[in-house]
């Protein structure tokens, strides 16, 4: 018999502006869940959360949390009230039986000091500071409201593992899918006013709700086939026939009602990115380019070469000079040595992380056409911004919006649609991923793969690099970036490899990739606005050096199962033959893939903490 649930919502409505945002939701948390809660921007999930940490009331329905249950929550716009230093912010979430000791790790984690002024922070650094806030106490229930957004790529796995690690039950809303695959055990699908939930992980969930999707779409074909019908006889039926079926002429109004309350499914962001000339076959070749800020080298001697059509991802820690590095290549910053040639036909088109071009006392049309009336020139063609807008899922009555009063997403989808009406055969995207959900996201990645010019990317999700990218430019720690054919995965299994046939050595060398390219340069502070990035310590713990030593083995031992499961599996009469089995090996495959991309991101980021304290 399962437990009670820490935490219930049972029935739970509420409407904005005359319009039914929830209609009846149903969320249970009982102890030791993992709930992914997705569903489309606008959906209500944010909403939701609040709802669920008392900080909105609904307009009915029931919310019970258990007593005695300690919950915490991590919204998207943390409030520090008067609290002198973000220490005193962080220690005021714990209880008296919490350890103090947490409030000191967890900011270390997140790159953050306790004597640091909450009024000095940075958007990214806020956002740290509430997740450190929210995990500190290690409370029964957390919720957390995107928490990856604004964390580089270690930050993430150190996230992953502390959640992993504690005994909370958890409810997040995120769209980096490789987050929610390794955290997640369950997923509540909030859509059109109502949840569902499947009881399984994130990794599960989209073929199910296209499932659900197709399901309802033939009852919607059944019930309008049907109401053909029955209005066929309400016209050339017998008289006396319809005065005494008064049921059947009830069950059709009924029928029709029911067909005007059917919401299908909200529309698709509709993405297409302007079109300008074709770009010479060279767009950018560096040559020994260096810079350095206070002292300290970022970028030293990388050379690369950018051809047209290549789609070059860039990664690192947060404060390892991605910005810096970027801004360098599209001649937005000189170098302090060395060259950057630009090819022929370049127009450029730039995405930047910290949404400067849109400003908050603009409305939604004003920001999009920088106040150059109601009309946007896309590929030649102009458009009215209404109908431009839709595209990106924003209703005709939003365009008049203030951008200030745009929740995360909208101001992501909106800033989208400012870059992508730009003519461009360069497209340079600074951070798009954050805020977007998942459909929107599909979409993006189907347009860069499908871009015919050139693409230049910075992001912290994994799963969008693999599905976008032609190569990855990545510190090694040691003060060089190498670049790698591919896309995230397939760096980790280079360096891997690299680690493998050339181990490095004392001095900072690190061994090259193979088969992509090698560059130097790289640091640990940025000039290009990342946050600073944390120090490293002065040497590996035993823990970590028997985790660098047992982590290859143990990624091979799971290769050589994911190869042998796919290859059983492969058989295209296993599963009629065997049913059983055949969800058995799914099952353990799904598992092991999971493992395996565990074990490389932690492979990896040990890698790059051992180089950096070599070098």
């Amino acid at each position: 018999m399962a437990p009670p649930p820490l935490l219930r919502l049972d029935g739970v409505r509420l409407t904005f502006g005359g319009t039914p945002l929830l209609t009846g939701v149903e969320l249970n948390v009982l102890p030791g869940d993992r709930i992914a809660l997705v569903g489309r921007n606008g959906s209500g999930k944010s909403t939701l959360l609040k709802i669920a940490a008392r900080q909105v009331e609904p307009d009915g329905g029931e919310v019970f949390l258990k007593p005695g249950t300690t919950l915490r929550y991590l919204p998207q716009e943390p409030d520090f009230g008067d609290f002198r230093t973000v220490g005193d912010y962080v220690s005021s979430g714990l209880g008296p039986a919490d350890d103090p000791y947490r409030v000191t790790m967890c900011l270390d984690a997140l790159g953050l000091t306790e004597d640091m002024v909450p009024a000095n922070l940075s958007g990214g650094e806020a956002r740290r500071a509430a997740l450190a806030r929210t995990l500190a106490p290690e409370p029964d229930i957390i919720l957390l409201d995107e928490p990856t957004n604004h964390l580089d790529l270690p930050t993430i796995e150190w996230l992953e593992g502390e959640i992993r690690s504690m005994k909370s039950a958890m409810v997040v809303i995120s769209h980096d899918r490789r987050f929610l695959d390794t955290v997640t055990k369950a997923t509540v699908w909030l859509d059109r006013g109502t949840a569902r939930r499947l009881d399984e992980g994130f990794a599960g969930f989209e073929g199910w709700r296209d499932k659900l999707l197709e399901e309802e779409e033939r009852d919607l074909q059944k019930l309008d086939r049907k109401i053909v019908r029955e209005e066929h006889w309400l016209r050339y039926g017998v008289t006396a026939r319809r005065t005494r079926n008064q049921r059947r002429l009830e069950a059709l109004h009924t029928m029709r009602q029911e067909r005007r309350d059917a919401r299908r499914a909200v529309g698709q962001a509709v993405m297409q990115a302007g079109e300008t000339r074709e770009s010479g076959k060279l767009v950018i070749e560096a040559e020994g380019i260096s810079k350095a800020y206070d002292g300290r080298e970022l970028v030293k001697d990388f050379s690369t070469r950018i051809a047209r059509g290549d789609r070059v991802g860039l990664v690192g820690p947060n404060g390892a000079g991605k910005t810096t590095l970027l801004k360098i290549l599209i001649g937005e910053l000189q170098p302090d040595s060395g060259r950057v040639r630009m090819g022929t036909n370049l127009d450029l088109a730039f995405l930047d992380q910290k949404r400067a071009a849109l400003r908050d006392d603009l409305s939604v049309s004003d920001a999009l056409t920088d106040g150059r009336g109601d009309q946007v020139m896309v590929n030649g063609e102009a458009r009215h911004v209404a109908g431009y807008l839709k595209d990106f899922l924003f209703a005709p009555e939003q365009i008049r919006t203030p951008v200030g009063n745009l929740s995360g997403g909208e101001r992501a989808r909106l800033l989208l649609a400012k870059t992508l009406a730009t003519p461009a055969n360069l497209l340079v995207l600074d951070e798009p991923t954050n805020d977007l959900d998942m459909e929107t996201l599909d979409l993006l990645q189907e347009l860069i793969a499908n871009y015919p010019g050139t693409v230049l990317l910075v992001s912290h999700d994994r799963d969008f690099l693999d599905r976008t990218v032609t190569s990855v430019i990545s510190p090694d720690g040691t003060g060089r970036w190498l670049e790698y054919a591919g896309g995230y995965t397939d760096m980790l299994a280079q360096k891997r490899e690299a680690a493998a046939a050339s181990p490095a050595k004392g001095g900072g060398k690190a061994s090259a990739p193979s088969p992509g390219k090698a560059a130097p340069a790289g640091g640990q502070t940025s000039g290009g606005g990342e946050g600073g990035g944390k120090s490293a310590t002065s040497k590996l713990s035993f823990k970590q050096k028997f985790a660098l030593e047992t982590l290859p083995k143990t990624m091979a031992g799971l290769e050589a199962s994911i190869a042998k499961a796919e290859a059983e599996m492969a058989d295209p009469n296993l599963f009629s033959k065997n049913p059983q089995r055949f969800q058995t090996l799914a099952k353990t495959l799904d598992e092991d893939r999971q493992a395996l991309a565990k074990a490389e991101d932690e492979w990896l980021e040990l890698e790059m903490l051992k180089a950096e304290i070599e070098g």
